[in-house]
């Protein structure tokens, strides 16, 4: 006969035995219900993943769209509304040549305003045609001599240079640039530059550029361990409140009435494009009646 002390270490052993079966149970109940908690994330994931994917392929559509929006812009731009305003313009020019003088004086006021107007909305479409250019047109990369753009930037503005007796000094470098956009972005300071010169000086305009590191360059927002193509372009003009030097790159901001300067208010802000066109920052520096100077950084290459 078994003694009592060993029924008691049988009884104990098989409760062991019951008692890890149950754990084993409970922790394979416990493995499936994560299982099923991961089965579910993962399928919430995928479907949020899908969902996203969804939203970005509309996002691209609609940014396609715009983008042929800007093209259909930029055809009516330079055709449809184009034509009508060359021929007011050319009908305005003969009645100045052979009836202005049969005009009464309010006459020859108002006509004069309307000539003024009409060069103006030239002015402004041929602004918004540049603007969309920047968004739309092909963008081809090339290694391209900045030196040469500033001299026919020169060239192009020669009648200007020559009238207010600016001095254009540049030290460029080569850079690898949509060609004709930075075009358009250096002849854009280089004019403004002119544009808002002081009455009393000669126009002075220094365009200097250096690759240099990220790391030699005090800007927060360059990216660390790339070399830039630092542009800098200062002059001795009118100057401006640097309170103003985000504003001045916004479509349409004026810090002057047209009265004092012409203009559409687009210059800057093609500017402020063709340079997030080529990944990099601008920036502005300026006090009143000391002239001013703009930061351009783009990668080098």
């Amino acid at each position: 006969m078994v003694s009592s002390p060993e029924i008691t270490q049988m009884f104990l052993l098989f409760a062991d035995l019951i008692s890890f079966h149950l754990e084993a149970v409970s922790d394979l109940e416990i493995s499936e219900l994560m299982l099923e908690e991961e089965r579910h994330f993962s399928d919430e994931l995928e479907a949020r993943i899908q969902q996203r994917t969804h939203e970005l392929e509309q996002k691209n559509e609609a940014l396609a769209s715009m983008n042929k929006e800007l093209q259909a812009f930029a055809y009516i731009s330079s055709h449809d509304l184009q034509e009508p305003l060359r021929k007011i313009q050319t009908f305005g020019s003969f009645i100045l040549e052979k009836e202005f003088d049969n005009l009464s004086d309010n006459g020859k006021k108002y006509f004069q305003r309307m000539q003024d107007s009409a060069a103006r909305m030239q002015s402004l479409i041929n602004d918004l045609l540049a603007y969309s250019r920047t968004t739309y047109e092909d963008w081809t990369f090339e290694v391209t001599d900045l030196g040469r753009i500033v001299d026919d930037i020169s060239e192009d503005l020669s009648d200007e240079i020559e009238r207010k007796k600016v001095i254009l000094e540049a030290d460029m470098c080569t850079a690898k640039v949509i060609t004709f956009q930075f075009r358009l972005l250096l002849h854009n300071l280089v004019a403004n530059s002119v544009k808002f010169s002081k009455p009393d000086r000669a126009p002075h305009i220094k365009i200097k550029s250096r690759i240099a590191p990220a790391s030699e360059i005090d800007h927060v927002e360059l990216r660390e361990n790339t070399e830039y193509c630092h542009i800098t372009v200062s002059d001795n003009g009118i100057g401006f409140d640097e309170q103003y030097s985000e504003k001045i790159f916004g479509l349409f901001q004026r810090l002057h009435p047209r009265t004092e300067y012409e203009g559409t208010g687009i210059g800057l802000a093609i500017v402020r494009k063709i340079v997030e066109n080529h990944n990099g920052v601008v920036t502005a520096r300026s006090k009143p009646d000391m002239g001013s100077v703009f930061d351009i950084y783009i990668p080098a290459s």
